[in-house]
């Protein structure tokens, strides 16, 4: 594919926690509204490598990178604006976390934070966001309730619009499902096909069910390789390394 159409190009990426090394030589691209899924065991590097590309990495003492990541063309390492980097590319994380105040405060705060003020845009934004987070129907009545009183499903969606709100290109998930019952979960996992036809999703899962229904291309992880990155129906039905093949069926992990 032309590299024009990837969103991320990752070239020999290593990654050191202090003296811990936890990524090597890592390369893959991710192309443009796809849903690229990272899967491998517990401590194999997908958060980690996930958290790199909105460098939440940075925030970590001791941490260092090597290689190259480059998001539409230009190295994130580069002369990059980070807090612009991370509107663009979101982050939903495993265990919902809405803030301690109104749904409609929730959406509205990123869009604030970020100069809008005026009512009417963010009475628009906060409507089109839970609508593309297929929560708008369950909440639109009571927009001024507190969030923390919404389901543990609905509290997640609730966090997928308020990264939406901010108008990013990229979603970045970390098991975004793995803290909810199978019905709020096969609810996000509907919604993740919707959603890559705005955006690039990039989801780690621990859950190979899913990585098999929801996405394009899989990535497996094993002690901080890449092991293969292929489409994911030849990761599961046609791996090329026996590692692959071992996890996929269950000998390990």
């Amino acid at each position: 594919m032309d590299a024009a159409m990837h969103k991320f190009d990752v070239e020999n990426l290593d990654l050191w926690y202090g003296q811990t090394q936890a990524l090597r030589k890592v390369s893959l691209d991710i192309e443009a509204n796809t849903i690229t899924a990272l899967i491998g065991p517990s401590g194999c590097g997908k958060s980690t490598f996930l958290r790199v590309l909105d460098r939440m990495n940075d925030l970590i003492d001791g941490v260092r990178t090597e290689g190259k990541v480059l998001y539409d063309g230009t190295d994130i390492f580069g002369e990059v604006d980070v807090i612009e980097l991370r509107k663009k590319v979101g982050m939903v994380f495993q265990k919902p976390n809405p803030f301690p105040m109104s749904i409609y405060d929730n959406i509205a705060y990123g869009p604030r934070v970020h100069g809008i003020k005026d009512r009417k845009a963010l009475d628009e934004l906060v409507e089109r966001s839970l609508a593309n987070a297929a929560l708008l129907d369950e909440v639109k009545d009571k927009l001024h309730k507190p969030a923390l009183g919404l389901s543990g499903g609905q509290q997640q969606r609730l966090c997928i619009a308020r990264v939406l709100a901010v108008e990013p290109d990229v979603l970045l998930m970390d098991e975004p499902t793995s803290a909810l019952d199978p019905v709020s979960t096969a609810k996000i996992e509907t919604l993740l096909d919707e959603l890559k036809r705005r955006y690039t999703i990039v989801i780690v899962t621990h859950n190979m069910q899913q990585a098999g229904r929801v996405s394009d291309r899989t990535g497996f992880f094993l002690h901080g390789e890449l092991i293969e990155y292929a489409a994911t129906k030849d990761i599961f039905f046609n791996p090329k390394d026996e590692r692959t093949e071992n996890y996929i069926s269950g000998r390990f992990g």
